[in-house]
């Protein structure tokens, strides 16, 4: 059962959501091992070898042209750069349950802002393939900034930017350690898991009705 370390006195008016696997579903893995040749060595090793690199591509350490190029000559692939960035982004899978939940949200004008580690590949272009993120207002994306969560900085950085109070703020994220990081800042926070949505729906109701939680 999840549980946050809060008291039930207040109804939350702003909500921090995560993007990967609370808002879009993800998997790298089955769209980027068919960039390379049918025989080709240890295919999964070699996407877990780029993967394990990409906090570098997320801070803005590295721009997308190096990171393409340079996971390329990793997969032993001919693809061109394009088709590399093409297959980065056609990752994702809409999690309506969810997207039906932010729709209710806006519909109740509470203030909705994204938090997310995510890269140049992805962003801006994933704003434009899914136009439901126009519900949000306020994006902080951690390869502008150059902060990955957990962070303590990126939700400092959050709260002072847009003035939050955080025990009239929800954080939803999928990391056990962005959580925790977001309670030590006295976020109220929810740890979802996509496949119990149900869960995290009981719960924000109880948040919204001011009962406890």
């Amino acid at each position: 059962m999840q549980q946050d370390t809060h008291s039930p006195s207040s109804v939350p008016t702003t909500f921090l959501f995560d993007i990967g696997k609370v808002l879009l579903d993800f998997d790298f893995e089955s769209s980027l091992i068919r960039l390379m040749p049918e025989a080709i060595l240890n295919p999964h090793e070699r996407i877990r070898h780029i993967l394990e690199q990409k906090d570098a591509l997320e801070t803005g350490l590295i721009d997308p042209i190096h990171y393409a190029d340079w996971a390329l000559q990793i997969l032993g692939s001919n693809a061109t750069r394009e088709q590399f960035y093409q297959a980065w982004q056609q990752i994702f899978r809409i999690n309506e349950p969810m997207w039906q939940c932010i729709r209710k949200l806006a519909d109740a004008n509470h203030t909705l802002i994204l938090i997310s580690n995510i890269n140049a590949i992805h962003a801006p272009w994933i704003f434009t393939a899914y136009p439901e993120f126009s519900f949000f207002q306020h994006k902080v994306l951690s390869y502008e900034i150059g902060i990955l969560k957990p962070d303590p900085a990126i939700y400092r950085y959050v709260i002072d930017t847009f003035r939050l109070n955080p025990a009239l703020t929800v954080y939803i994220d999928d990391q056990p350690q962005n959580i925790l990081a977001g309670k030590a800042l006295k976020l109220q926070c929810w740890k979802y898991e996509i496949h119990d949505h149900l869960a995290f729906e009981n719960w924000l109701e109880k948040k919204l009705r001011n009962t406890k939680a």
